[in-house]
């Protein structure tokens, strides 16, 4: 049935998203740390759904838009060539995220200046974090064995 063919993609898009998620973090808290912009766009995106976002609601929009961003990433390593190196893969779409999402939609979206009209000190903190959090599915992806079952799969 088709459910049943949607919960292994679930299941990854849970699991891969959740943990590239969480390896995201540490590396961002250390930028925040060296004064450099990163997580600057998940309080704005959460501002438009509540007036005061909480610390606990901005970790639980990270692990959604986390679980959300996974899936057409788990689909490239899977229906395409892609699979056969997936952290590498992951790693380029990581860096593709950033340029689409970080660096041009949500920029125009608010009215910002976009990442690299204000300098490398701006674009590299995301651009890393988003590189570690799209290597980081491809790692996880390939360790849980979900590219190589679906990938034999027509």
């Amino acid at each position: 049935t088709t459910a049943m063919n949607c919960l292994p993609w679930i299941k990854e898009m849970l699991r891969s998203g959740t943990i590239a998620s969480l390896v995201m973090m540490p590396p961002g808290f250390v930028f925040q740390a060296l004064g450099l912009r990163v997580g600057h766009y998940g309080p704005k995106f959460a501002q438009l759904w509540v007036d005061q976002p909480t610390p606990p609601l901005l970790f639980a929009q990270h692990l959604v838009l986390g679980w959300v961003s996974a899936l057409p990433l788990l689909w490239w390593l899977v229906r395409t060539p892609a699979g056969s190196h997936p952290v590498w893969a992951g790693a380029a779409y990581g860096a593709a995220y950033y340029v689409v999402v970080n660096s041009l939609a949500l920029p125009l979206y608010f009215g910002d200046p976009m990442p690299w009209q204000l300098g490398l000190p701006t674009v590299l903190p995301s651009l890393v974090v988003h590189i570690i959090y799209g290597a980081s599915i491809g790692w996880t992806a390939r360790y849980f064995g979900f590219v190589a079952a679906l990938s034999r799969k027509p």
